[in-house]
């Protein structure tokens, strides 16, 4: 692998991923108030605003880890890489606006879109870097079905159409998601393990 031309996309990467998170809390006004009831308003935007950060957190972390079982970078990888730091981008205006509506359906729904697009894009990235590997491999044998990509995908896209029907219940779908993969991703933690040991 050329670790130099890896690092550069990961460094890159990381530099988005701090910059997403950094337009997300500038969406925090100041109240006009001076009492705690002034930031009783917030609520809804600091919820979205948690979740939404930890959502990106999540992947930054998977996304540096499987960075480290790339062994040759070339085009289709990074714009891959790139298509996944696009959805990603997506997340604050979403996260701004179903905090601002105070989980409304549509927002509630757009929100989940853009979540089923990074899962989507990252599940893309994930594939072509298998792709490198023989299918005996560490890697690719760890990494085995991949339950937990699957199953995200088919709870956002329940969370999307549930949002019409009661957007709390849509919320609800995509912290289990994030719960789910809060851990981060142990098959290539293992794998990495392995290989430095």
């Amino acid at each position: 692998m050329n670790v130099l031309k890896a690092n550069r996309m990961e460094a890159f990467s990381d530099g988005v991923l701090a910059i997403i998170i950094t337009i997300m809390v500038l969406e925090f006004k100041v109240p006009e108030g001076h009492d705690w009831n002034s930031l009783v308003d917030l609520v809804p935007k600091f919820l979205s605003y948690a979740v939404s950060f930890v959502y990106v957190g999540i992947y930054w972390n998977n996304h540096h880890h499987l960075l480290h079982t790339v062994h040759s970078l070339n085009g289709k990888l990074m714009w891959l890489n790139l298509l996944l730091l696009f959805s990603l981008s997506l997340v604050p205006f979403s996260t701004a606006w179903i905090g601002e509506s105070s989980f409304s359906s549509t927002p509630t729904a757009l929100y989940g879109i853009v979540l089923l697009l990074a899962a989507f894009s990252y599940r893309l990235l994930q594939h072509e870097i298998l792709k490198q590997h023989s299918s005996d491999s560490d890697f690719v044998v760890a990494m085995g079905r991949d339950f937990k990509g699957k199953i995200s995908l088919l709870l956002y896209l329940i969370a999307i159409v549930v949002a019409y029907l009661n957007s709390w219940v849509s919320c609800f779908f995509y912290v289990l998601v994030a719960a789910i993969w809060f851990v981060p991703d142990q098959r290539i933690e293992r794998v990495l393990r392995n290989r430095s040991s």
